[in-house]
């Protein structure tokens, strides 16, 4: 029975005690949780290996990762005879086993990404738009300029051929109108571009997740939006509708932000919400709140869970469900809901992840497995990578997965300290040790992708997020039920209390000294190491269920990967010179901090450049600093750097670029938003238009040896969204 229980958990063939007893008694080498949690890990690795990639591969690229995925799956074959006639020992098989299915998921994540980018493959505009637009609504929400905008498909662009249109455009509205809404189609002057670059070299590349999102152009318009057709009466797009119907009239009847950000937790519409109200949440660490994920999800199954289940109990006790499993009941109960939320709330992926997440852990209930473990989570992220391996990259996945295996490292220290605690103290302790362990797990990813941490993030999570449960989520669940009776408004009165509170504590928080710290951007290399070095340091029990030396190598790995990603991004330097891709901007870093050449232009690479050196500066603030010279179309600065003079001017404008010949003799660097015709060489560095255009944003590192020049559009084919 033993060796058949061992067989079961290691998936290994039972070995009989009378053949080969020193085999029988193997140990297993696999994690307390099993294999299951490395999987996704390893699925993991295939697709940001893939991503990572310079140039897209070929199809002798996907051949070897068939040849891959085949050798690991014959490995394990390949270890178990000679472990029967003991040649080879099962500890030893055992790893042999994972390594090969190591290997096959590596090969499998790859090929699933190359797979998913080629299938979201669809048109991207090459050249800039000017004429009318037609299309289809399909999305409205609000930018980060506070501009409504606009989300386009079935796309008509006045003289371009259907192969050249783009299958979804985004506009953004410049002056306020009345918008139309979902499935109606529209006509609209605009002017339209393909999806920008990266600001600098390694940089957010925008392209990148506009292909995932099969988004072909964008851009603006200020003429009002004509329609064309109204909208259907029937299909995805009506439910859309009334989805965008619920979301106006929770604004309404909440009023004011309080209203907007109720609608946005309910319906995931976060038009109404202003774009001071969003800063102020992300200043606070509250913004996670707004962005409908795993917590809402979790809350709304939970309250649903608890409170059929306690209706069950009362049920079993006046005789009635008597022997039912009540418990299986209110968790089939809780998956309705939230899957009925997860509709209300428009779908998105941070939504259709959290479901998945909610959904294994419900349907682990019904099946009597554990609810929460490693394995559950596991499941659910293979589940995600799988349908949507792109989401690795997102922040959104990375740090849900984070903190929900955080908190599941801690219950079991929770459940040994907890009944030496007061029974009143509990709740408080068990809230101040999630939001701990969360914060304290998604700080150092959010730090990478965002550049900011929060100080006060844990006080001001303490503060709402008991409300958010007790009060917010509730309260919508209580107005969707009321609703149809015409009894909503006292719920959601209780709802706007709750939303209202938040918003308070938020801008108190955001208010405080010091409240954000800023940090220089990372290096690409920090996020990986992080990763995998988070992923080796998880427990792990030794044959005997202590330490043993391979988990002491482990560690120590894991803790050299930590230090390399610590030191990496401590001793990363910033480009001394950045230029934008338009040459409408360019920023020279000084003591004083990076000093763009005009307080206007460029804002938007601009803002990213100074986000990226850790500086809280504006354009303008940072313009005022001393280095540039001459006037707004001819802008000059002499730097110095290692003993070397060199000079860099930036030209804008149709005059300034007429005396392009004589400034480009003094030689140094010469950046202009226009075509330059020069003389071949040209006795200075030219940064123009044209060149800007082909290679893209242009960081340069003042050396010893002279300029060095690293373009965010690399020589080569490059990848799918280039």
């Amino acid at each position: 029975m033993t060796e058949s229980v061992n067989a079961l958990r290691t998936g290994l063939p039972a070995v009989g005690a009378g053949r080969h007893g020193a085999a029988a008694a193997r140990p297993s080498v696999s994690i307390r949780a099993g294999p299951l949690p490395w999987v996704p890990f390893w699925l993991s690795l295939g697709i940001g290996g893939w991503f990572l990639l310079p140039d897209e591969p070929g199809r002798g690229f996907y051949a070897l990762l068939v040849l891959a995925a085949g050798a690991g799956l014959a490995i394990p074959a390949g270890a178990t005879r000679p472990a029967w006639v003991g040649r080879l020992s099962w500890g030893a098989a055992d790893r042999l086993r994972l390594a090969g299915l190591a290997l096959a998921l590596v090969a499998l994540g790859a090929g699933l990404m190359g797979g998913r980018g080629h299938l979201v493959a669809a048109p991207v505009l090459d050249f800039r738009y000017y004429g009318p637009v037609e299309g289809r609504v399909i999305g409205i929400d609000r930018s980060s300029r506070d501009r409504m905008r606009l989300l386009l498909d079935q796309v008509r662009l006045h003289q371009v051929s259907p192969q050249r249109t783009p299958e979804r455009v985004r506009i953004s509205l410049l002056t306020a109108q009345d918008l139309p809404t979902p499935g109606q189609r529209v006509m609209l002057t605009a002017h339209l571009g393909p999806p920008g670059g990266p600001s600098e070299p390694g940089g957010f590349d925008f392209r990148r997740m506009a292909w995932f999102e099969r988004l072909g152009a964008v851009g603006y318009a200020r003429a009002p939006v004509l329609t064309v057709e109204p909208p259907a009466a029937t299909g995805l797009l009506a439910l859309h509708r009334l989805r965008m119907s619920l979301s106006g009239a929770m604004q309404q009847r909440i009023g004011g932000q309080a209203g907007a950000v109720s609608a946005a937790l309910m319906t995931g519409d976060r038009s109404g919400i202003a774009e001071e109200t969003n800063q102020i949440m992300r200043d606070s660490n509250l913004y996670h709140i707004i962005s409908i994920s795993g917590l809402h999800m979790s809350m709304l199954a939970g309250f649903v869970y608890a409170a059929l289940r306690l209706g069950g109990v009362a049920a079993q006790a006046a005789g009635v469900l008597r022997r039912r499993p009540v418990h299986k009941l209110a968790a089939a109960g809780a998956l309705c809901a939230s899957a009925l939320y997860l509709w209300l709330s428009g779908g998105g992926v941070a939504t259709e992840r959290a479901f998945i997440m909610v959904a294994v852990m419900l349907l682990a209930i019904i099946a009597d497995r554990r609810a929460i473990s490693l394995r559950t989570v596991a499941v659910a992220a293979c589940i995600v990578l799988v349908l949507s391996p792109e989401a690795l990259t997102e922040p959104g996945f990375q740090m849900s997965f984070a903190a929900t295996v955080a908190l599941i490292l801690v219950q079991e220290p929770w459940l040994r300290l907890s009944p030496h605690l007061p029974w009143w103290g509990r709740p408080v302790a068990m809230l101040l040790l999630s939001s701990l362990v969360a914060g304290l797990a998604t700080a150092p990813i959010a730090a990478a992708h965002f550049g900011r941490m929060t100080q006060y993030g844990l006080l001001a999570n303490m503060l709402v997020v008991p409300v958010v449960g007790t009060l917010v989520m509730p309260g919508g669940v209580l107005a969707a039920l009321l609703a149809p009776l015409g009894l909503a408004q006292p719920a959601l009165w209780l709802m706007g209390l709750g939303t209202g509170w938040m918003l308070a504590v938020a801008q108190w928080i955001a208010d405080l000294d010091g409240a954000v710290a800023l940090l220089p951007a990372a290096p690409r290399a920090v996020l990986p190491l992080m990763a995998v070095g988070a992923m080796m340091a998880l427990p792990r029990a030794g044959p005997d269920g202590g330490l043993g030396l391979a988990l002491v190598l482990r560690r120590a790995v894991a803790a050299a990967l930590l230090a390399a990603a610590g030191l990496s991004w401590h001793g990363a330097q910033r480009p001394d010179i950045l230029v934008s891709a338009e040459g409408d901007a360019a920023a020279v870093l000084t003591p004083a901090g990076r000093t763009p050449s005009k307080p206007k232009g460029g804002s938007f690479a601009v803002a990213n450049w100074l986000k990226a050196d850790g500086d809280p500066a504006d354009q303008a603030s940072a313009a005022g600093r001393p280095l540039w010279q001459g006037v707004p179309s001819d802008r000059w600065a002499d730097l110095e750097r290692g003993g070397q003079r060199l000079r860099i001017r930036h030209l804008t404008g149709k005059a300034a670029v007429q005396d392009a010949q004589a400034r480009c003799r003094e030689g140094g660097i010469l950046v202009a938003n226009r075509p330059l015709s020069l003389d071949d060489p040209a006795p200075c560095l030219v940064l123009d238009q044209a060149r800007l255009r082909r290679h893209g944003a242009t960081a340069i590192m003042l050396t010893e040896h002279g300029p060095e020049l690293v373009f965010a559009n690399r020589p080569g084919p490059g990848r799918l969204w280039h």
